[in-house]
């Protein structure tokens, strides 16, 4: 977990006022500072006025906002992945702590501390490269070790890769959230390698690390977070193995290496299949031991990921239980919440 700390400055307003970060807001709060802001959107209610929603988040979580009263030329003053300087009050709907919006003006990026936007500091996110070019060295098998070197020793796909996240909201949806989730990958493959000899953990190492990573061109990820257009016309499987068949045709060329076919088809396998069924968006269902292994584990560390990010990002600190998640189809229990 990370701190969260509480600065003062002066507003636009004149005023000093305390900057709390988004999970320490309450309801019945007024709120002067800085937000980065997404998922913007121009609705109207059903009298016809319109009205924009708008995502705001900080390092700490995410919360929704309303601008009631807003114009198409409100709304064009700013857009998703800008940083937003924002006057309001914070009120509790149907659970959980959203801001009603009485100002809204954009900011320059040179006028904010970005680190207070990333969940992973530089430092983290480089620790967990070194932990991932480590599993990574572990491989022994010839073959993988070389397709695992011939990534790594592509700077750009690294430094993608290391920012990119693992989805737009549904698990380890932040900067570094990607290289999160596969080292983590990683260290459950090393774990049960012992408990499952049969395992090729080789080739599960290898897989864990390519399985999302057509992920670094399917997402955008500057600031806010979404699908690009080849994202949405392609999918991150499909990317994958077009950005490792490259790789492999450049290993052929540059080293005059020829890959045994069965192992190249296990290793695309681990990839197409890893979603487990073809209603979730794999080509195909797993159908080696490692495939059916990996989508598991796959599952375990996001879905740990997601229950964990929404005990923590729970508005209702006062109760034992979540808001309820309709996309879940429960409550989440939090026990004792003083400590």
């Amino acid at each position: 977990m990370y701190f969260l700390t509480v600065i003062f400055g002066v507003s636009q307003y004149g005023n000093v006022m305390p900057h709390h970060f988004i999970k320490q807001l309450t309801s019945e709060q007024s709120v002067d500072q800085v937000f980065l802001a997404s998922e913007k959107q121009l609705r109207s209610n059903r009298q016809g006025n319109l009205y924009l929603q708008l995502r705001l988040s900080d390092r700490s979580g995410s919360v929704d906002a309303r601008m009631w009263n807003a114009n198409e030329e409100k709304a064009a003053l700013i857009a998703n992945g800008d940083y937003v300087r924002v006057k309001g009050t914070t009120q509790l709907f149907q659970g959980a702590i959203q801001l009603i919006i009485k100002h809204i003006s954009k900011v320059a990026a040179t006028e904010v501390d970005e680190a207070d936007f990333r969940l992973l500091p530089e430092s983290e996110i480089e620790t967990l490269r070194g932990q991932l070019v480590a599993n990574l060295q572990s491989i022994q098998e010839e073959n993988l070790r070389a397709i695992a070197d011939a990534y790594l020793c592509d700077e750009v796909f690294m430094d993608k890769f290391c920012r990119a996240p693992a989805g737009v909201k549904n698990h380890h949806s932040h900067q570094g959230g990607l290289l999160q989730h596969v080292v983590q990958l990683c260290h459950l493959v090393t774990r049960i390698s012992d408990l499952y000899p049969e395992l090729d953990s080789d080739l599960m190492l290898l897989g864990a690390f390519l399985h999302d990573s057509g992920k670094v061109d399917e997402l955008g990820y500057e600031r806010d977070l979404h699908y690009t257009d080849v994202g949405q016309l392609l999918g991150h499987i499909v990317i994958a193995i077009s950005m490792l068949d490259a790789k492999l045709a450049d290993l052929a060329e540059s080293q005059g290496r020829s890959f045994p076919e069965e192992l190249l088809l296990r290793l695309k396998h681990l990839i197409v299949s890893h979603h487990g069924a073809t209603e979730f968006g794999s080509p195909t269902v797993p159908m080696t031991v490692e495939a059916i292994a990996l989508h598991h584990l796959d599952i375990f560390d996001a879905r740990i990921n997601q229950f964990e990010q929404l005990l923590h990002d729970d508005a209702n600190v006062e109760s034992r239980w979540t808001q309820y998640h309709p996309n879940l189809g429960r409550k989440l229990f939090k026990g004792t919440t003083d400590g």
